[in-house]
């Protein structure tokens, strides 16, 4: 599958990583999310095929792959990370820098419940 182009990229997204833990008072933690920068990321976003999920993730056990995401690189964008579209929480299950040179980055997004 091809790259989408930049003109193809109608989507955006925010992504966010988690900040320090927290204590939640019950022994466990919560974090707080924290926007990257830019706040506002143009990507393509389209719904993941059994297909992607085998290229993607060649040698990886995945029970669910919900979206393949693709835009410029971050380096902040890592599985830590999650993605909110339209609303709709995302986790980043998988990262990838299309040509190890920092360009285009390719994710497989799952929808949080």
């Amino acid at each position: 599958m091809a790259i989408p182009t930049r003109g193809q990229r109608r989507h955006i997204v925010t992504f966010e990583t988690p900040g320090d833990p927290v204590p939640d008072g019950e022994g466990g933690f919560s974090y707080t999310w924290t926007s990257l920068t830019p706040a506002g990321w143009y990507v393509s976003v389209r719904p993941a095929t059994a297909r992607d999920a085998e290229a993607a993730l060649a040698g990886t056990l995945i029970t669910h792959v919900s979206h393949v995401v693709t835009g410029d690189y971050h380096p902040g964008v890592t599985t830590g990370a999650r993605m909110v579209f339209n609303g709709q929480v995302y986790e980043v299950t998988s990262a990838i820098d299309d040509d190890a040179r920092g360009i285009t980055m390719t994710l497989v997004a799952d929808l949080q419940s």
